[in-house]
């Protein structure tokens, strides 16, 4: 988010639950009032409303997940999962990976998050805490099979760590990052927002 307020794009932080920390990040990143996308508290009617109010004259709205993709409510199939919130708002997904301790396993698990609901759109994916360029390429290649473009790829940077210090360089949650471009205020529906995550 703050690279692309960098790059001079009106960005539009959200995050998926109730959270409270990471919409705080969102503020830092885009000079905009980070928002939450939360079915369980504001019902599912509303997200669509809320993410154009949050959207309200950015370029450019991300939605940051919650734990794994299709990880939400306990015993709830799925409730209030960033699949759920991505779904319902007609969001492109962009898979965040921790490559860390894995390489050509992580094409399988892409392609288990792909087969496992394909009303999810999943449009590209970005490799996060590559050891190095060598394992990283493994991983990119192994990928080529999904279909789906690697949007980049985060060195692990050695002197640094911690969930909030990642979280303040790149979306860190594995598996869940959301990206929805060009949400304009004229909108009335979440589809018309375009499909590309750059």
């Amino acid at each position: 988010m703050a690279a692309l307020s960098r790059a001079g794009h009106r960005a539009s932080g959200h995050k998926v639950g109730p959270d409270y920390i990471d919409p705080g990040y969102h503020a830092l990143a885009t000079g905009r009032p980070g928002r939450n996308l939360d079915p369980h508290l504001v019902g599912e009617r509303r997200l669509v409303s809320m993410l154009l109010h949050g959207a309200r004259g950015a370029d450019v709205a991300i939605v940051e997940g919650v734990m794994g993709l299709y990880d939400g409510q306990l015993g709830g199939k799925g409730f209030a999962s960033t699949a759920h919130v991505a779904t319902l708002t007609r969001t492109p997904v962009v898979l965040v990976v921790d490559i860390s301790h894995a390489a050509r396993s992580i094409a399988a698990v892409v392609h288990g998050m792909i087969a496992f609901d394909p009303s999810v759109r999943i449009v590209g994916v970005a490799l996060n805490k590559a050891g190095s360029s060598r394992p990283a390429d493994e991983v990119v290649s192994a990928l080529e099979s999904t279909g789906l473009p690697v949007l980049g790829v985060l060195l692990v940077e050695r002197a640094t760590s911690g969930r909030h210090v990642w979280a303040s360089r790149a979306a860190t949650t594995t598996c869940s990052a959301v990206v929805a471009k060009s949400c304009s205020p004229a909108s009335t529906r979440a589809s018309r927002c375009g499909s590309s995550p750059a």
